[in-house]
């Protein structure tokens, strides 16, 4: 990445971004959230959930993999795509089997978080209620496919941080599903519980055994603030000084 710098706007705010930058890091560095559900800092950009979409000079594009480039003019904040971002939230929850009240990762998911954020209150489309498996057969990681929202997150992780490939996916359409490389199951596999893997999934489809809430409801997460106010308070600081 050179240091070559340039300016775009992103819903008429004037914003310096770096060349090598995508849109999502330079808004990011600039206080402006853009939503996103596959994107992690440590990861490279997969473009799986498409929450992160916004318009690219009049035309969408997904932001986590868009290279900012001098004069692009970005919305985001508008209500087209929040809506259109709702509506892909809502997809995953009605795909999935999410009990938010008993789920471990209540209060620290980012699935839940966002539909709070977006305003979701009640889906519009019908339940798919699949018939998911939760693979316990490794000794401190288990997946409940319930919980899935094929964000590849763990399969990047892997790859990318772990240096493994133990997840992929499997499947096409409502029919896909996270997989691991072994026909015994993920006890199979050469996971380790320190592996980034382990705990990089947004929700609770990937979680490590015999660790209960060990924080109590209402200090989570996102209990008390929105999902993105970690980069949004960035933006207050640069105008208190």
């Amino acid at each position: 990445m050179s240091n070559e710098k340039m300016t775009i706007l992103i819903d008429g705010v004037a914003v310096e971004a770096t060349e090598g930058q995508t849109i999502l890091q330079a808004a990011a560095d600039a206080g402006i959230y853009i939503p996103r559900l596959c994107n992690h800092k440590d990861l490279l950009p997969g473009g799986h959930c498409r929450i992160c979409t916004v318009k690219i000079n009049g035309r969408p594009g997904s932001s986590c993999t868009f290279p900012v480039a001098d004069g692009l003019v970005i919305e985001n904040d508008t209500d087209e795509l929040n809506a259109m971002r709702r509506a892909i939230v809502e997809m995953l929850f009605v795909e999935g089997n999410h009990y938010c009240p008993s789920c471990e990762a209540s209060g620290n998911c980012e699935l839940q978080a966002l539909g709070y954020r977006l305003g979701m209150i009640n889906p519009e489309y019908p339940y798919q209620e699949p018939k998911n498996e939760i693979d316990a057969t490794h000794d401190d990681v288990y997946i409940d496919r319930d919980r899935c929202v094929l964000c590849g997150r763990c399969a990047r992780a892997s790859v990318q941080l772990d240096g493994k490939r133990v997840f992929g996916f499997d499947g096409r359409g409502l029919g896909t599903r996270i997989a691991v490389n072994s026909p015994d199951g993920l006890g199979g596999t050469n996971l380790s519980v320190d592996d980034r893997a382990a705990t990089i999934c947004p929700t609770g489809c990937l979680r490590v055994k015999g660790q209960g809430p060990d924080i109590p409801v209402g200090q989570r997460a996102y209990d008390s603030t929105p999902i993105g106010s970690d980069i949004e308070r960035k933006q207050t600081v640069k105008q208190a000084t």
